[in-house]
């Protein structure tokens, strides 16, 4: 069977070379008589994939040397708690940004361990957008601020970076990290699960500023410290070995294919297709305001609601699968990660176009 175009949100399509370069390795990597999944995690094959893959890592998104790059499990949803446990550092309060779905299960979840300020909420506009900074009511004694500069669910998008002054920026980048170049050194902390746009579900990435680690909580596992993470170079317990190799794959494809602004190029070319297409139908529609529309996952409904079921029916007959929108919200949802060709966002306006036609 051919493969289909795979715009599932998490876990997601993967670049086809580093699937097949994995299977061709699957048995035997590299002369070594083994699969990485059977390889020990301090033997030196292994060593040689973890350490190329956090300079690939580095490299690709020009990571400063005052920060560490911890390999870990758990998810982002993991973050939620791991965060406060590690950044509070003493203080008892924390600001968050609501802007969907995601931001709100960080909050719900940063309660537990301490006073939440939510600085900014979107509620109002049905997350729809992001709120301007000037809407911000920022709290200087916070712990940090934390944003969730990508909502999945909701397909809204911070395309800024916000002033948060002396206190560190935190954010969960699970689902647009390496879609684009970011300047690392403006946040304290980034964390991502690698679902989306890195590798398998199983590895979560977080990069963190050196002066943020060690003083975590004393409830805090020691698998959940950052400073314990860092001083065994993520090998505190058995990495997510397999998940770290498919990642550290991609980040060959990505330079490979140019780097991040190569990247960000062709993302834009594959959100520009879809979204312009949105915008000159009355057929189907997208919510979100147009400055803070997601390049990685856009989320639209038909004119009815009734429609949806054919739609999605005919979309897999197709060959485009995984459409349908989180059931938080409804509707469509087109996820278009850096794995996905053009070719893929192309076909799946052109199946649209004759939908609308036969329903419109």
């Amino acid at each position: 069977m051919a493969r289909v175009f795979n715009f599932g949100a998490g876990p997601a399509t993967l670049p086809e070379p580093v699937l097949k370069q994995a299977a061709a390795e699957l048995v035997d990597w590299h002369g070594s008589g083994m699969s990485v999944m059977e390889m020990s995690h301090r033997g030196k094959e292994f060593i040689k994939i973890h350490a190329e893959a956090e300079a690939d890592l580095r490299e690709l998104l020009g990571i400063p040397k005052n920060y560490k790059v911890l390999f870990l499990q758990g998810g982002g949803a993991g973050q939620f708690s791991i965060v406060p446990m590690n950044l509070l550092r003493g203080r008892d309060s924390a600001d968050y940004v609501a802007t969907g779905y995601w931001s709100q299960k960080a909050i719900a979840e940063a309660r537990r361990y301490c006073k939440v300020n939510v600085a900014a909420s979107a509620a109002d506009a049905k997350f729809t957008c992001v709120p301007k900074q000037d809407r911000w009511q920022l709290d200087p004694k916070a712990a940090y601020v934390h944003i969730t500069s990508n909502e999945t669910i909701e397909g809204v998008e911070y395309h800024w970076i916000p002033e948060t002054g002396a206190v560190p920026l935190v954010t969960d980048a699970s689902s647009h990290i390496l879609s684009r170049p970011l300047d690392v050194s403006r946040f304290g902390l980034i964390y991502a699960g690698a679902q989306k746009n890195i590798g398998p579900a199983g590895l979560t990435i977080v990069i963190v500023r050196d002066d943020l680690i060690g003083q975590a909580m004393p409830l805090t596992p020691s698998v959940f410290d950052y400073k314990v993470q860092a001083d065994a170079d993520s090998m505190h317990n058995t990495p997510p070995s397999f998940a770290l190799y498919v990642s550290g794959l991609v980040l060959k494809w990505l330079k490979q294919l140019g780097g991040l602004k190569k990247m960000e190029e062709i993302n834009m070319a594959k959100a520009g297709l879809l979204y312009d297409y949105l915008d000159q139908t009355e057929f189907y529609r997208s919510a979100v305001a147009k400055e803070d529309r997601s390049r990685m996952n856009v989320s639209f409904h038909l004119r009815s609601d009734q429609l949806d079921a054919k739609f999605l029916k005919q979309a897999e007959a197709r060959g485009l699968s995984q459409l349908k929108g989180h059931r938080a919200v409804g509707g469509m949802r087109a996820s278009i990660y850096n794995a996905m060709p053009v070719e893929g966002v192309r076909a799946l306006v052109e199946f649209m176009r004759d939908f609308e036609k036969t329903h419109g």
